[in-house]
Parts: structure tokens; C-alpha cells; sequence
């Protein structure tokens, strides 16, 4: 048994959380230092036999040297983090990408076809996050589950507590892992490696085999600053047989939000 269209489309909306403190009687202090408390403040400071971070600058362009750095990286611990090196850059930022072209799965939409009671059908579409000089980010999905345009409408029965693939039952889930049963999805990667980007697919989205869908449901995390990372988003589709035939269409907006 058949039933018709449902296609799938991601929406791209991104927000951003800033907790800013003010320091009695140095707050335009604050705002334009580095680093501030009640007593002292550090502007755009180096230590090192070399180096600058504007050597050269013409009406355009800027150029920072390097030469002589004593450190570079991103030493951190559970409460604080630091960015060491000449060629840091002091501009927090959020950057949200869906249909990344350098992440896997690139798909400028899903488009499911012909659904049946006995097969899973599935897709997938990526999106890629990345954030610096941040305390953490989550993203969060919000869409309320597939549609038809019949009269009257009906909803899809999304596997809300999470749940495995069972053909022949209704159920509508996503998950940011690569599964077997059915064959679909990665896992989350990381650019250009491990050692920059620290996202994560959240709890209830990171277990192999296991879909879910709430409206409103972080499905993926990061504790703090993180290159790239690259989530492909898988989708779940089955039906029954009563299942009432129609065009579905699934609208859905991946949100992140970070704390600076």
C-alpha cells in the first residue's frame, strides 16, 4: 500500500544569547577592554620577543605577525576558557549554516515520494554550527510534525518519547547519528578535526536506531567555543494502512542559540 508525496524543507533561523555584566564606574571601560574587573583592565595585550597585531595597516587591509608567540591555543577548564596567541580575534560570533556544501549530506531539500506500510522511508539534510569566544550554544528544532493538505488535515504521529523504526505503524522521528536499521545518517564531524570543534547531538537524538520529534527540542549542544561541526539530520517516515492519503509537507527551522 502506497500513500502520497510528503516533502520535507528546512528553514534557516539563527539567535544569539549575550550575558553581559557592567562594573560600577568602568562599564565604557568594560565595554572596550578585553578583559576588566573593579580594579584593572587589559586591552588587546601580548607577551612575546616579537610579533604585533597591527603591523601594517593601509585603508583596507591589516596585517598581524606572528613571530615570537610564547603561546598559542585555547587552554580551558569546566568555568573558564582563554584564547592565547597574537592572531586572536576578540569579536564573539555565531555562525548557523543549513545546507553546508563542505558537510556531508548536502541536500538542498528532501523530496520523500511514494510512501509504503511495509518500508521505512527516509531522508536526510545537513547543517553545520559553529561558535567562538562562547560559553556554549544548543540548537532546537521547531516545526510542528508533517501535515497534509486533505480535508480535513491530518498530522503525522511523532514518536515523541523516542522510539525505533516499525513499518506498518504510523511514525514520524529525526536523529544526528549514523544508523543501521534503516541505513541512514552520520555522525557528527568535526572542522577540520577534533582538536577545534566540540559539538554534539543532544540527548534523545544521539542514540543509533532510536528516532524522536518534539517541537521545541534541543537536538544538539555544545559546551563551549567549537570550530565547525557538521550535523546531518535524518528523518523517519512509516505509515499504516490508514494512514490518510495526501501531500505532507514538513516545515521545519533548526535554531541555535549561544551564551557569551
Amino acid at each position: 500500500m502506497r500513500r502520497r508525496l510528503v516533502t520535507t524543507s528546512v528553514l534557516l533561523l539563527a539567535a544569539v544569547t549575550a550575558l553581559l555584566g557592567t562594573v560600577t564606574g568602568t562599564s565604557w571601560a568594560c565595554t572596550n577592554a578585553q578583559t576588566c574587573s573593579t580594579n584593572y583592565q587589559l586591552n588587546e595585550a601580548f607577551f612575546g620577543n616579537g610579533g604585533s597585531l597591527d603591523s601594517t595597516c593601509s585603508g583596507h587591509y591589516c596585517a598581524k605577525q606572528s613571530a615570537g608567540e610564547t603561546t598559542v591555543g585555547n587552554p580551558s577548564s569546566t568555568n573558564y576558557q582563554a584564547r592565547a596567541g597574537f592572531n586572536t580575534d576578540r569579536t564573539p560570533s555565531l555562525t548557523l549554516l543549513v545546507n553546508d556544501s563542505q558537510c556531508p549530506s548536502y541536500n538542498t531539500g528532501v523530496n520523500l515520494g511514494y510512501l509504503s506500510t511495509t518500508t521505512p522511508t527516509t531522508g536526510t539534510v545537513n547543517f553545520s554550527v559553529k561558535s567562538y569566544l562562547a560559553s556554549s550554544y544548543t540548537v532546537t528544532t521547531v516545526g510542528t510534525p508533517p501535515k497534509s493538505n486533505g480535508t480535513p488535515s491530518h498530522t503525522f504521529a511523532a514518536l515523541t518519547s523516542g522510539g525505533t523504526s516499525s513499518p506498518g505503524t504510523e511514525q514520524f522521528g529525526i536523529n544526528l547519528v549514523a544508523n543501521t536499521s534503516p541505513g541512514v545518517g552520520s555522525n557528527p564531524s568535526q572542522l577540520p578535526d577534533s582538536t577545534f570543534g566540540f559539538g554534539q547531538a543532544a540527548t534523545g537524538y544521539n542514540t543509533a536506531n532510536t528516532f524522536k520529534y518534539n517541537n521545541g527540542d534541543t537536538i544538539a549542544k555544545s559546551l563551549k567555543s567549537s570550530g565547525t561541526t557538521c550535523y546531518v539530520m535524518s528523518y523517519l517516515f512509516n505509515i499504516s494502512g490508514v494512514t490518510p492519503d495526501g501531500v505532507y509537507t514538513f516545515n521545519q527551522s533548526v535554531v541555535a542559540t549561544s551564551t557569551f
